[in-house]
């Protein structure tokens, strides 16, 4: 079966690694897993397997995702999960602890800035956003983009790629400050911690 690419509309190839949505986490997600702290809210999560390795943990978490396939496969799995996007009314609000935008779900709808400023109201007032985001030198930069496998091709939706050289900047126009940032050599991944700049009573969050 030909690979499923990720394609800008200026014939660039966007970076996407769909080999890993259907397989159980990868040793670098255990880790990242094993230290997160719910309730979990996984935006964008596809078929669920980090939702499925938190469950296992038993770590309170629900997944979103705006696509009707991934989430019925999610749930054959034991995924606790919602058809839904993240700007859509979800549960909770304010109170997650931890919201998950892995596997370049930074860049879902083309505006990373307003898709961290919706991130941070669903978080609680010491909660953490955790981002995947690709390596030095990407920059920031915003596509028009389809899944493209074989001769097919999806329909065309904005989005972004944010490299950890333009996340502070990407972060900061959200109200939140990189509180710290992961790199794991094995995989070639980049995982930053976010936390709101400000909390309640105007006190400044550590960074």
């Amino acid at each position: 079966m030909p690979a499923l690419l990720l394609r800008s509309d200026t014939g660039r190839t966007l970076p996407l690694d769909p080999h890993r949505w259907h397989d159980e986490a990868t040793p670098a997600e255990r880790d990242l897993l094993a230290a997160l702290t719910g309730p979990v809210l996984d935006v964008g999560c596809g078929p669920g397997r980090l939702v499925v390795g938190l469950v296992r943990r038993g770590t309170v978490a629900l997944g979103i995702d705006p696509a009707p396939g991934a989430v019925e496969i999610a749930r054959r799995r034991g995924a606790p999960v919602l058809q839904r996007s993240v700007f859509d009314p979800v549960p909770g609000q304010g109170r997650w602890r931890t919201v998950l935008l892995v596997d370049g779900n930074i860049g879902i709808g083309g505006d990373p800035v307003r898709l961290l400023q919706r991130c941070r109201t669903l978080l609680a007032p010491s909660g953490t956003v955790i981002a995947e985001v690709e390596a030095p030198g990407a920059g920031l930069a915003h596509h028009r983009a389809r899944l493209e496998r074989g001769g097919t091709c999806g329909p065309w939706f904005p989005w972004a790629v944010v490299g950890t050289d333009a996340l502070p900047a990407v972060a900061g126009g959200a109200g939140l400050l990189v509180a710290g940032l992961v790199h794991v050599p094995a995989e070639q991944r980049w995982f930053a911690h976010l936390l709101a700049a400000s909390r309640p009573g105007g006190d400044h969050a550590d960074a």
